[in-house]
């Protein structure tokens, strides 16, 4: 039998990241004298890789590939040895990977943040969790929407775009779900409004993550 597979995004949708991603572009901005943002703006600012972030934190006239690659650096380094003072994992996170892994689910965890953030991340909060597959940013594969690292997640797992869930916080993990063909479930406590979600073809929404259990144990009947 071909195996179930559950693909989570990580950042606002497995765990609360936003404090230490804040406190890290502020530290980089600080040191250069540049004004530093709040919580809300950094909802906004994530999603779409730290070079991203980076970019969209500095001021347009500063956005120069040699500034924004030494910016960059300057992130990373604090924010390595930084990551875990105020990230956790949200409400009934815990009990529903469990859960699944407890029922023969097959889990992976597909994130735009780099990758030895995400795996030193996944180790730390995870740490009795047998995932399948967990990858972040890497040299020569694209960043989601693109349908690259969710094929390549699938063919690890031996899993088919029927048989596998993308589940993620934001319109890019419903995106991406979309141009790999399978099904989607945006998670609504993360960083990015339902709306998003909505917008961006998100199959189901779920609002706490009992809902996802439900949502894979109904898909089951079909």
């Amino acid at each position: 039998m071909e195996n179930r597979l559950a693909v989570f995004d990580l950042d606002g949708t497995l765990l609360d990241t936003i404090g230490d991603l804040a406190e890290s572009c502020n530290f980089m901005l600080r040191k250069r004298g540049l004004t530093e943002y709040g919580y809300d703006d950094y909802c906004h600012f994530v999603g779409n890789g730290i070079t991203r972030l980076v970019e969209r934190a500095l001021p347009e006239e500063l956005r120069t590939a040699d500034y924004v690659a030494a910016a960059r650096r300057d992130f990373v380094d604090y924010y390595i040895d930084h990551i875990d003072l105020h990230t956790k994992p949200y409400d009934g996170i815990p009990k529903l990977v469990d859960t699944l892994y407890r029922s023969g689910w097959k889990l992976a965890v597909a994130s735009n943040k780099f990758n030895d953030g995400t795996r030193k991340l996944v180790n730390k909060f995870f740490p009795d969790i047998r995932f399948s597959a967990v990858y972040g940013n890497r040299d020569g594969v694209p960043l989601k929407p693109d349908a690259a690292l969710l094929r390549q997640i699938m063919a690890e797992c031996g899993s088919s775009p029927e048989n596998c869930w993308m589940i993620g916080d934001s319109g890019i993990d419903m995106q991406t779900a979309h141009n790999a063909g399978t099904h989607s479930i945006g998670v609504s406590w993360g960083f990015r409004a339902r709306e998003e979600l909505v917008e961006n073809g998100a199959e189901h929404i779920a609002d706490k993550p009992e809902d996802i259990i439900a949502i894979l144990a109904e898909s089951g009947k079909k």
